[in-house]
């Protein structure tokens, strides 16, 4: 539950404070899967995957959407389950669940021939988006495992 509500959470702060304000290179870090990844680190690759399903339909019906619903569904919740399985610590786990997330959506986007994924967006944008993420990743995953390592775990 506390997981569920982390990710709405992160979800709604995405949509309505992150994505209004504009950064430099015009990249933005990505809250929601942060708060997936928090979440599966400590419930588990099934858990992980199911919540990352539920968080990417979030996130595929959420406006301004201009996706196939069910592409980030997907996405997250093959993050959450890699997240969940702990590939070796939490850090190298964090950092290889972002460089992959915006990797594996840009690769779902070439698959369905999604016109707005091209070579530019692959060389400017993501590496943008994986950079922002991984500066704000310390503070959402703390807030994310928070109330676990205080024994609210459920």
């Amino acid at each position: 539950m506390i997981g569920g509500l982390s990710v709405l959470l992160a979800l709604l702060a995405q949509v309505m404070l992150v994505n209004r304000f504009p950064l430099p290179a015009g990249g933005s870090p990505d809250l929601v899967l942060l708060a997936v990844i928090g979440a599966a680190l400590g419930r588990g690759a099934s858990s992980g995957a199911v919540l990352g399903f539920s968080a990417g339909l979030l996130v595929d019906v959420m406006p301004p959407t201009a996706h196939l619903v069910g592409q980030y569904a997907f996405v997250l919740a093959l993050v959450g389950y890699v997240a969940g399985r702990g590939a070796g610590g939490p850090v190298i786990t964090v950092v290889l669940c972002v460089l992959m997330a915006p990797l594996l959506a840009a690769v779902v986007s070439g698959l369905i021939a999604d016109p707005r994924v091209t070579i530019s967006t692959l060389t400017e944008q993501v590496p943008v988006t994986i950079v922002y993420t991984l500066v704000v990743s310390p503070i959402v995953i703390w807030l994310t495992t928070r109330g676990r390592e205080a024994g609210f775990s459920t």
